[in-house]
């Protein structure tokens, strides 16, 4: 019998906390810039006001995201089981918003604090995240939903959703 049967199913198999991985990339940023300050970005207000609201639109993202997922009954916790696929929301243009607006808070409190570490540290963050929680999120949304998940691949971009892509799916359809 597996663990369906039993009631017991386990979400993916994520063993690293992703909000972990943003932070210890901001935090290692932020040890960097103690140490070796001479990498900083010069900018002035435009770009802190950029920053702010790259930060703003990462929080935005995440947070309807992760509010979608309590009002629908779900844990944002990947380890945890997904009862049903979330559709609507940020989800209409990212398979991981979450992820998304971790990375976005990461780039965006880099340029707000003018510290090049942090924003430079967040792609690798991310990099993290998608080989650590992304690719075992995939395969076990995919084992469990099928047809519905991949044609939900189809539709939306793992990170952000071009235009175009989602156009043309209609079209055809």
């Amino acid at each position: 019998m597996d663990e369906k049967s039993h009631g017991s199913e386990t979400g993916a198999r994520v063993r690293l906390p992703p909000p972990l991985v943003f932070l210890i990339a901001t935090l290692a940023g932020l040890t960097l810039q103690h140490y070796a300050p001479a990498i900083a970005i010069h900018a002035g207000g435009v770009m802190r006001t950029c920053g702010i609201v790259i930060l703003l639109i990462g929080f935005t993202i995440g947070g309807s995201a992760r509010w979608l997922m309590k009002k629908t009954g779900q844990n944002p916790a990947p380890w945890k089981p997904s009862p049903s696929l979330i559709l609507q929301g940020p989800y209409r243009f990212t398979r991981n918003p979450m992820y998304l607006g971790l990375f976005l808070v990461q780039m965006g409190l880099g340029m707000a604090l003018a510290n090049l570490w942090i924003t430079l540290l967040a792609p690798m963050a991310l990099l993290i995240v998608h080989i650590t929680a992304v690719l075992p999120e995939e395969a076990y949304l995919t084992q469990k939903f099928g047809n519905s998940y991949q044609d939900f691949q189809t539709r939306v971009g793992r990170y952000v959703t071009i235009g175009q892509k989602k156009r043309d799916l209609t079209a055809t359809e």
